[in-house]
């Protein structure tokens, strides 16, 4: 089966606006329609960390809420590191791309916000939950968790740095050039990222060769690669008290082996059983439910965005 927004094209996107954060340029764009309400609580997108992945990700996924004449704005940005936002060359943590969603939060969208946030980026969301007034962020919705064991497994320091040291040299940016190959992005998202090889379209390859032209780009993606994300988040999720829906594609998969043999049923389960306030469901799909399965994603979440904003 092709996905079912395979054959959807992205036109009149947003005009790309810039905020400064520190001393660095960031992106980001509104989406917004004539039924946009301003009293709605927008929506904060936080993007997935990959070769060539920046908001773009996210562009099928607006596109599908505003013809879904949703009420709630959509805020799309790029992280430093990513498409059009600026690529110092340093090490990226999760607490250092929270720190700049807390300044964009409180100078651009100056008002509370509910975050979706794909996959591996959950841990952005956390920090950014334990850096700001919790009453900006009026709850979560998690599209492709990770696997909780994986969320649950601190990543020795000496770990991180070796492989930030190796992906850092010379070998490192070839590899990086070899990643971003047309054939090798087909390849890497057939057998990790979608449930159907005919998703894997063209629209997806394009977008993500053109995202990774700027070589600056590997350093958000080796930042990920060596794990600087990873570690024990399991009492940091327990305090996360506001609402948090979990969406896990029936074909779910984890890359790292740390999460291997863990089906997708399991890790819902594990996540409502520890998030004080969580909600979940299964979605058709694997691992980019907002791009493979965009129309259903968007219907998906409608429920609880608008019981968010009726019981906060």
């Amino acid at each position: 089966m092709v996905s079912e927004t395979t054959q959807q094209t992205i036109s009149n996107l947003p005009e790309t606006q810039f905020y400064q954060w520190q001393e660095y340029r960031c992106a980001y764009e509104v989406w917004s329609s004539p039924d946009s309400d301003v009293q709605k609580t927008p929506l904060l997108l936080i993007h997935p960390i990959g070769v060539g992945l920046s908001r773009r990700f996210w562009d099928r996924f607006c596109q599908q809420w505003m013809m879904a004449n949703q009420e709630n704005a959509i805020y799309n940005p790029d992280l430093l590191g990513c498409g059009e936002s600026d690529m110092p060359q340093q090490a990226y943590r999760s607490e250092f791309w929270a720190e700049q969603l807390q300044h964009f939060i409180q100078t651009i969208i100056q008002k509370p916000v509910i975050i979706v946030v794909q996959g591996a980026l959950f841990p952005v969301a956390i920090s950014l939950f334990q850096t700001i007034d919790p009453d900006l962020i009026k709850g979560m919705i998690l599209a492709g968790p990770p696997a909780w064991k994986i969320m649950t497994t601190s990543t020795e320091n000496w770990k991180q740095q070796l492989t930030w040291k190796i992906l850092s040299s010379p070998a490192g940016t070839a590899f990086y050039r070899y990643a971003r190959r047309r054939k090798f992005l087909r390849s890497f998202s057939d057998r990790q990222l979608f449930a159907e090889t005919e998703a894997v379209d063209h629209q997806w390859l394009d977008t993500l060769e053109a995202g990774a032209t700027d070589l600056n780009s590997r350093y958000a993606v080796f930042s990920f690669l060596a794990g600087f994300w990873r570690k024990d988040y399991a009492i940091d999720m327990a305090n996360l008290n506001v609402p948090v829906l979990v969406v896990i594609g029936e074909q779910a998969s984890s890359i790292s082996r740390t999460g291997k043999g863990e089906p997708p049923e399991q890790r819902l389960g594990d996540y409502l059983q520890h998030l004080p306030q969580g909600q979940g469901m299964e979605l058709s799909g694997r691992n980019v439910l907002p791009y493979e399965s965009t129309s259903t994603f968007v219907t998906a979440i409608t429920p609880f965005a608008r019981q968010v904003e009726t019981v906060l």
